[in-house]
Protein backbone atom coordinates (compact mmCIF):
# COMPACT_ATOMS: atom_id res chain seq x y z
CA UNK A 1 0.00 0.00 0.00
CA UNK A 2 1.19 3.08 -1.13
CA UNK A 3 1.17 6.87 1.01
CA UNK A 4 -0.82 9.16 -1.35
CA UNK A 5 -1.07 13.05 -1.31
CA UNK A 6 -4.61 14.52 -3.60
CA UNK A 7 -4.48 18.09 -4.25
CA UNK A 8 -7.96 19.27 -5.04
CA UNK A 9 -8.92 16.45 -2.81
CA UNK A 10 -12.02 17.90 -1.53
CA UNK A 11 -13.65 18.75 -5.06
CA UNK A 12 -15.75 16.07 -6.94
CA UNK A 13 -13.78 14.39 -8.83
CA UNK A 14 -10.66 14.38 -5.65
CA UNK A 15 -13.21 13.00 -3.20
CA UNK A 16 -13.99 10.10 -5.13
CA UNK A 17 -10.28 9.26 -5.93
CA UNK A 18 -10.16 9.74 -2.33
CA UNK A 19 -12.71 7.18 -1.55
CA UNK A 20 -11.13 4.40 -3.84
CA UNK A 21 -7.32 5.12 -2.32
CA UNK A 22 -8.59 4.56 0.80
CA UNK A 23 -11.03 1.35 -0.13
CA UNK A 24 -7.37 -0.29 -1.67
CA UNK A 25 -5.80 0.30 1.83
CA UNK A 26 -3.42 3.15 0.85
CA UNK A 27 -2.81 6.19 3.52
CA UNK A 28 -3.98 9.61 1.95
CA UNK A 29 -3.12 13.40 2.61
CA UNK A 30 -6.22 15.30 1.68
CA UNK A 31 -5.24 19.10 0.47
CA UNK A 32 -7.06 21.63 -0.67
CA UNK A 33 -8.08 25.41 -0.04
CA UNK A 34 -12.17 24.61 -0.76
CA UNK A 35 -12.19 27.24 -3.35
CA UNK A 36 -14.59 25.34 -4.85
CA UNK A 37 -14.35 22.05 -2.81
CA UNK A 38 -16.29 20.58 0.55
CA UNK A 39 -14.89 19.39 3.50
CA UNK A 40 -18.35 17.43 4.12
CA UNK A 41 -17.39 15.41 0.21
CA UNK A 42 -14.17 13.35 2.14
CA UNK A 43 -14.39 10.39 4.57
CA UNK A 44 -13.86 10.72 8.25
CA UNK A 45 -11.18 7.72 7.88
CA UNK A 46 -8.14 7.07 10.06
CA UNK A 47 -6.11 6.88 7.13
CA UNK A 48 -6.73 9.89 5.93
CA UNK A 49 -4.89 13.07 6.68
CA UNK A 50 -6.79 16.32 6.00
CA UNK A 51 -4.54 19.71 5.40
CA UNK A 52 -6.08 22.93 4.37
CA UNK A 53 -3.70 24.62 1.83
CA UNK A 54 -3.23 26.32 -1.48
CA UNK A 55 -0.69 24.50 -3.55
CA UNK A 56 0.05 28.25 -5.52
CA UNK A 57 1.90 28.33 -2.08
CA UNK A 58 5.27 26.30 -1.79
CA UNK A 59 4.55 23.98 1.29
CA UNK A 60 6.93 24.96 4.46
CA UNK A 61 9.01 23.07 5.70
CA UNK A 62 6.95 21.52 8.26
CA UNK A 63 3.65 21.10 5.82
CA UNK A 64 6.23 19.17 4.09
CA UNK A 65 7.70 17.23 7.04
CA UNK A 66 4.04 16.30 7.78
CA UNK A 67 3.05 15.60 4.29
CA UNK A 68 6.07 13.54 3.20
CA UNK A 69 7.40 11.44 2.04
CA UNK A 70 4.90 10.14 0.02
CA UNK A 71 5.13 7.35 -3.37
CA UNK A 72 2.51 8.91 -4.97
CA UNK A 73 0.44 12.40 -6.12
CA UNK A 74 -2.57 12.76 -7.35
CA UNK A 75 -2.36 16.86 -8.84
CA UNK A 76 -6.08 17.70 -9.77
CA UNK A 77 -6.16 21.32 -7.69
CA UNK A 78 -7.95 23.78 -10.28
CA UNK A 79 -11.28 25.73 -10.92
CA UNK A 80 -12.79 23.16 -13.69
CA UNK A 81 -16.02 24.65 -14.92
CA UNK A 82 -16.33 28.00 -16.83
CA UNK A 83 -18.04 29.86 -14.08
CA UNK A 84 -15.45 29.11 -11.10
CA UNK A 85 -12.60 29.12 -13.58
CA UNK A 86 -13.47 32.91 -15.08
CA UNK A 87 -14.22 34.31 -11.60
CA UNK A 88 -10.63 35.19 -11.21
CA UNK A 89 -8.83 34.19 -13.87
CA UNK A 90 -5.48 35.12 -12.49
CA UNK A 91 -6.11 32.69 -9.72
CA UNK A 92 -6.86 29.60 -12.26
CA UNK A 93 -3.64 30.61 -14.28
CA UNK A 94 -1.54 30.70 -10.35
CA UNK A 95 -3.31 26.74 -10.04
CA UNK A 96 -2.20 25.24 -13.55
CA UNK A 97 1.30 26.96 -13.29
CA UNK A 98 2.67 27.63 -9.68
CA UNK A 99 0.52 24.99 -8.42
CA UNK A 100 2.08 22.66 -10.67
CA UNK A 101 5.47 23.77 -10.59
CA UNK A 102 4.86 23.50 -6.69
CA UNK A 103 3.60 20.07 -6.93
CA UNK A 104 5.82 18.12 -9.59
CA UNK A 105 8.81 19.79 -7.03
CA UNK A 106 7.32 17.73 -4.49
CA UNK A 107 7.33 14.80 -6.94
CA UNK A 108 11.06 15.42 -7.79
CA UNK A 109 12.30 16.13 -3.91
CA UNK A 110 10.60 13.28 -2.73
CA UNK A 111 10.83 10.26 -5.50
CA UNK A 112 7.45 10.15 -5.79
CA UNK A 113 5.07 9.20 -9.22
CA UNK A 114 2.88 12.65 -10.26
CA UNK A 115 -0.09 12.28 -12.20
CA UNK A 116 -1.32 15.91 -12.94
CA UNK A 117 -5.12 16.42 -14.27
CA UNK A 118 -5.39 17.98 -17.89
CA UNK A 119 -7.98 18.36 -19.72
CA UNK A 120 -9.85 17.83 -22.92
CA UNK A 121 -9.68 21.89 -23.04
CA UNK A 122 -6.52 21.79 -24.14
CA UNK A 123 -8.12 20.76 -27.81
CA UNK A 124 -9.74 23.76 -27.78
CA UNK A 125 -12.66 23.64 -30.30
CA UNK A 126 -11.20 20.56 -32.27
CA UNK A 127 -11.16 20.76 -36.29
CA UNK A 128 -9.89 17.16 -35.59
CA UNK A 129 -12.79 15.00 -34.77
CA UNK A 130 -12.49 12.62 -32.23
CA UNK A 131 -9.64 14.01 -30.77
CA UNK A 132 -6.21 11.87 -30.55
CA UNK A 133 -3.80 12.77 -28.01
CA UNK A 134 -1.64 14.03 -30.78
CA UNK A 135 -3.40 16.65 -31.96
CA UNK A 136 -2.08 19.85 -30.69
CA UNK A 137 -5.40 21.77 -30.63
CA UNK A 138 -7.11 24.61 -31.82
CA UNK A 139 -7.38 27.34 -28.56
CA UNK A 140 -7.96 30.83 -28.67
CA UNK A 141 -4.59 32.47 -26.01
CA UNK A 142 -6.94 35.42 -25.85
CA UNK A 143 -10.71 34.86 -24.62
CA UNK A 144 -12.82 33.65 -21.72
CA UNK A 145 -11.49 30.42 -21.39
CA UNK A 146 -7.85 30.84 -22.19
CA UNK A 147 -7.40 31.13 -18.44
CA UNK A 148 -7.83 27.51 -17.97
CA UNK A 149 -7.48 26.08 -21.68
CA UNK A 150 -3.70 27.72 -21.35
CA UNK A 151 -3.27 27.29 -18.25
CA UNK A 152 -3.64 23.16 -18.67
CA UNK A 153 -1.08 23.66 -21.54
CA UNK A 154 1.24 25.17 -19.87
CA UNK A 155 1.00 22.61 -16.90
CA UNK A 156 1.51 19.91 -19.53
CA UNK A 157 4.65 21.67 -20.95
CA UNK A 158 5.75 21.66 -16.90
CA UNK A 159 5.10 18.06 -16.84
CA UNK A 160 7.39 17.30 -19.94
CA UNK A 161 10.23 19.60 -18.59
CA UNK A 162 9.88 17.67 -15.11
CA UNK A 163 9.92 14.08 -16.70
CA UNK A 164 13.24 15.35 -18.75
CA UNK A 165 14.36 16.23 -15.39
CA UNK A 166 14.28 12.02 -14.55
CA UNK A 167 10.71 12.54 -12.40
CA UNK A 168 7.88 10.00 -13.11
CA UNK A 169 4.91 11.61 -14.45
CA UNK A 170 1.56 11.11 -15.60
CA UNK A 171 -0.83 13.11 -17.59
CA UNK A 172 -4.56 12.82 -17.47
CA UNK A 173 -6.98 14.63 -20.44
CA UNK A 174 -10.04 14.48 -18.83
CA UNK A 175 -12.97 14.69 -21.05
CA UNK A 176 -16.46 15.75 -19.32
CA UNK A 177 -17.39 13.45 -16.32
CA UNK A 178 -19.97 13.56 -14.23
CA UNK A 179 -21.55 11.90 -11.28
CA UNK A 180 -22.98 12.84 -7.20
CA UNK A 181 -21.23 15.34 -5.59
CA UNK A 182 -20.70 17.79 -8.24
CA UNK A 183 -21.19 21.19 -7.09
CA UNK A 184 -24.77 22.64 -7.17
CA UNK A 185 -23.70 25.29 -8.99
CA UNK A 186 -21.08 23.66 -10.94
CA UNK A 187 -21.92 25.53 -14.10
CA UNK A 188 -21.49 22.45 -16.32
CA UNK A 189 -23.98 21.12 -18.32
CA UNK A 190 -24.89 17.89 -16.50
CA UNK A 191 -25.31 19.92 -13.18
CA UNK A 192 -26.93 22.94 -14.60
CA UNK A 193 -29.84 21.08 -16.71
CA UNK A 194 -30.38 18.27 -13.50
CA UNK A 195 -30.91 21.43 -10.70
CA UNK A 196 -33.15 23.43 -13.48
CA UNK A 197 -35.09 19.92 -13.78
CA UNK A 198 -35.58 19.47 -10.34
CA UNK A 199 -36.26 22.72 -9.89
CA UNK A 200 -39.31 22.79 -12.54
CA UNK A 201 -37.28 25.73 -14.34
CA UNK A 202 -36.96 25.22 -17.82
CA UNK A 203 -33.82 23.53 -19.12
CA UNK A 204 -31.45 25.97 -20.58
CA UNK A 205 -29.94 24.89 -23.78
CA UNK A 206 -27.06 27.27 -25.60
CA UNK A 207 -27.15 27.78 -29.24
CA UNK A 208 -29.38 25.01 -31.08
CA UNK A 209 -27.99 22.27 -28.86
CA UNK A 210 -26.48 20.83 -31.69
CA UNK A 211 -22.59 20.76 -30.06
CA UNK A 212 -21.58 17.52 -28.96
CA UNK A 213 -20.00 16.38 -25.61
CA UNK A 214 -19.32 12.89 -24.14
CA UNK A 215 -20.57 12.13 -20.53
CA UNK A 216 -17.83 9.89 -18.43
CA UNK A 217 -19.06 8.65 -15.15
CA UNK A 218 -16.98 9.39 -12.28
CA UNK A 219 -16.07 5.86 -11.11
CA UNK A 220 -15.00 4.95 -14.58
CA UNK A 221 -12.77 8.08 -14.54
CA UNK A 222 -11.14 6.98 -11.23
CA UNK A 223 -10.47 3.94 -12.15
CA UNK A 224 -8.85 5.37 -15.69
CA UNK A 225 -6.58 7.57 -13.31
CA UNK A 226 -5.66 5.01 -11.40
CA UNK A 227 -4.86 2.64 -14.03
CA UNK A 228 -2.78 5.37 -15.70
CA UNK A 229 -1.03 6.04 -12.31
CA UNK A 230 0.13 2.69 -12.13
CA UNK A 231 1.16 2.91 -15.89
CA UNK A 232 4.39 2.78 -17.79
CA UNK A 233 2.89 6.10 -19.85
CA UNK A 234 4.45 9.15 -19.23
CA UNK A 235 2.89 10.55 -22.34
CA UNK A 236 -0.68 12.28 -22.36
CA UNK A 237 -3.61 9.98 -21.88
CA UNK A 238 -7.53 10.76 -23.02
CA UNK A 239 -9.61 9.74 -20.19
CA UNK A 240 -13.43 9.84 -21.33
CA UNK A 241 -16.00 8.01 -22.79
CA UNK A 242 -16.49 8.05 -26.30
CA UNK A 243 -20.29 7.70 -26.70
CA UNK A 244 -20.72 11.39 -27.79
CA UNK A 245 -24.28 12.92 -27.43
CA UNK A 246 -25.62 16.61 -28.27
CA UNK A 247 -26.24 19.10 -25.85
CA UNK A 248 -30.17 18.83 -26.40
CA UNK A 249 -30.21 14.91 -26.53
CA UNK A 250 -28.90 15.09 -22.93
CA UNK A 251 -31.44 17.64 -22.12
CA UNK A 252 -33.82 15.35 -23.53
CA UNK A 253 -32.88 12.44 -21.25
CA UNK A 254 -32.56 14.35 -18.40
CA UNK A 255 -36.16 15.92 -19.14
CA UNK A 256 -37.14 12.41 -19.08
CA UNK A 257 -35.90 11.05 -16.04
CA UNK A 258 -37.31 14.01 -14.23
CA UNK A 259 -40.38 15.34 -15.89
CA UNK A 260 -41.06 15.07 -19.57
CA UNK A 261 -43.37 18.42 -19.49
CA UNK A 262 -40.84 20.96 -18.58
CA UNK A 263 -39.76 23.08 -21.65
CA UNK A 264 -36.21 23.93 -23.34
CA UNK A 265 -35.12 27.00 -23.32
CA UNK A 266 -32.36 28.32 -26.13
CA UNK A 267 -29.96 30.60 -25.04
CA UNK A 268 -27.01 32.51 -27.51
CA UNK A 269 -23.57 30.25 -27.06
CA UNK A 270 -21.11 31.52 -24.81
CA UNK A 271 -17.78 32.46 -25.99
CA UNK A 272 -15.37 30.01 -27.39
CA UNK A 273 -17.70 27.44 -26.74
CA UNK A 274 -16.19 23.70 -28.15
CA UNK A 275 -18.64 22.55 -31.32
CA UNK A 276 -17.67 19.27 -30.96
CA UNK A 277 -15.78 16.92 -28.09
CA UNK A 278 -15.21 13.18 -28.22
CA UNK A 279 -12.57 11.54 -27.07
CA UNK A 280 -10.37 8.78 -29.44
CA UNK A 281 -9.54 6.36 -26.32
CA UNK A 282 -7.71 4.08 -28.00
CA UNK A 283 -4.60 4.59 -26.08
CA UNK A 284 -5.80 4.22 -23.19
CA UNK A 285 -7.84 0.87 -24.32
CA UNK A 286 -4.00 -0.69 -25.31
CA UNK A 287 -1.91 0.50 -22.80
CA UNK A 288 -4.10 0.68 -19.98
CA UNK A 289 -6.29 -1.72 -20.85
CA UNK A 290 -9.11 0.48 -19.56
CA UNK A 291 -12.61 1.46 -21.20
CA UNK A 292 -15.40 3.11 -19.51
CA UNK A 293 -18.31 0.62 -18.42
CA UNK A 294 -21.67 3.04 -16.97
CA UNK A 295 -23.94 4.58 -19.89
CA UNK A 296 -25.41 7.80 -20.15
CA UNK A 297 -28.52 6.22 -19.33
CA UNK A 298 -26.94 4.39 -15.78
CA UNK A 299 -25.51 7.38 -14.54
CA UNK A 300 -27.65 9.98 -15.22
CA UNK A 301 -30.13 8.11 -12.39
CA UNK A 302 -27.87 7.90 -9.84
CA UNK A 303 -26.72 11.87 -10.76
CA UNK A 304 -30.20 13.03 -10.09
CA UNK A 305 -31.19 11.56 -7.11
CA UNK A 306 -27.53 12.55 -5.35
CA UNK A 307 -28.97 16.29 -6.79
CA UNK A 308 -32.66 15.76 -5.62
CA UNK A 309 -31.44 14.88 -1.75
CA UNK A 310 -29.04 17.43 -1.63
CA UNK A 311 -31.33 20.03 -2.95
CA UNK A 312 -33.99 18.89 -0.71
CA UNK A 313 -31.10 18.73 2.49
Amino acid sequence: MARVLVTGAAGFLGSHLCDRLLEQGNTVIALDNLYTGRKENLPQHPQLTWLLADIIQPLSPEQQQHIGPVEQIYHLACPASPPHYQRDPLFTLKTSFLGTLNTLNLAENWGARILVASTSEVYGDPQVHPQPESYWGNVNPFGVRSCYDEGKRVSESLCFAFRERGVEVRIARIFNTYGPRMALDDGRVVSNLVVQALQGKPLTVYGTGSQTRSFCYVSDLVAGMMALMASGVSEPVNLGNPSEFTVLQLAEQVRGFIDPALPIQFLPLPGDDPQRRRPDITLAQTRLGWFPSVSLAEGLPLTIADFRRRLRA
